[in-house]
């Protein structure tokens, strides 16, 4: 009993300064945090960098997980303002609109394929942005390549010379470089910097124009020469592929036009016989077969996209 006693009165005693311990930390911490804020409350505020933006607290908690990386890094590389959870909840907003405009339209069966749908826009809108902006930056490769090769050849370092293209170059071009520019600011390596841009906008010619700056500035070499021949290689490849793309226009429409055609049928049969979707979705072959259908016509534009890509 006494040794009892004795634990317990040893073990209140340490829980007891413990307590204390903790007490004068959180008191000097909380008395650190308001001499900070009383420090920064003397300086003139910044003005504020781009627009504000909205749900920050679950943005950080999607940051951390694998898919807000991915979502974070795709939207980086198409250019657009917007944080990953804004992008979640417009997706999540707009399959959830068009779920109740096709279940109230058409049938409620509709709702989830008008969902899965709504989400798939979602994200071929940013593989189409993003092919937007790698397409816009190929065609900006000549004119960096040349900015490179005459800074180059005036004497300036690959470091200054890619700051000074950042400066003179527009969007995206001028972004991507000053990004690079930042990096290397902060100590990364050349080779890092672009290695990062050519996987942020992956091209075969930017990984020429990367490898050729990446080999100059380890062996040395005729630097100019090797861009000057460079500028003439993507001008001529620039109008290859604009020939290219213009040839291949039309059965590029001829990909959206053919699901757009039969989502069409579908409305107008229902306009000819009103509820005569809804009484076809009713049953099982019905479904199954719009299923079918639905499947069937995004094969026909897989094939028809997959036929019509030609890499120059």
């Amino acid at each position: 009993m006494d040794n009892l006693a004795t634990v317990t009165a040893g073990l209140t005693l340490v829980c007891g300064a413990l307590g204390v311990a903790g007490v004068h930390l959180y008191a000097a911490g909380r008395a650190q945090r308001q001499a900070l804020v009383d420090r920064l409350s003397d300086t003139p505020a910044l003005p504020p960098a781009g627009r504000a933006r909205h749900f920050s607290g679950l943005d950080r908690r999607l940051r951390g997980t694998r898919f807000g990386c991915r979502l974070e890094s795709r939207i980086a590389s198409t250019g657009l303002d917007v944080t990953p959870a804004e992008f979640a909840l417009c997706t999540l907003a707009a399959a959830a609109g068009l779920w109740l405009v096709a279940a109230a339209s058409l049938a409620p069966f509709f709702g989830p394929l008008a969902g899965v749908v709504a989400v798939w826009s979602a994200f071929a809108f940013l593989a189409w942005q993003r092919r937007k902006r790698i397409e816009k930056f190929i065609n900006q490769l000549p004119e960096l390549s040349r900015i490179l090769a005459n800074a180059t050849q005036a004497g300036l370092a690959l470091r200054t010379a890619l700051g000074m293209a950042a400066d003179e170059m527009e969007a995206p071009a001028g972004e991507e470089l000053a990004k690079v520019a930042d990096k290397l600011a902060v100590g990364h390596s050349i080779d890092a910097a672009l290695d990062e841009l050519a996987d942020r906008l992956p091209s075969r010619e930017l990984v020429v124009l990367v490898t050729t700056l990446v080999l100059s500035n380890k062996a040395g070499g005729t630097v100019v020469s090797s861009l000057r021949n460079l500028t003439t290689t993507l001008e001529e490849r620039k109008e290859t592929r604009r020939e290219v793309r213009t040839q291949l226009s039309q059965v590029t429409v001829t990909a959206y036009v053919v699901p757009l055609m039969g989502i069409g049928t579908l409305l107008l049969m229902d306009r000819i016989a009103p509820g005569s979707i809804e009484r076809m979705t009713a049953g099982f072959p019905g479904r199954a077969a719009v299923v079918a259908a639905f499947g069937l016509y995004g094969l026909g534009f897989f094939l028809i996209r997959r036929m019509s890509k030609i890499d120059v």
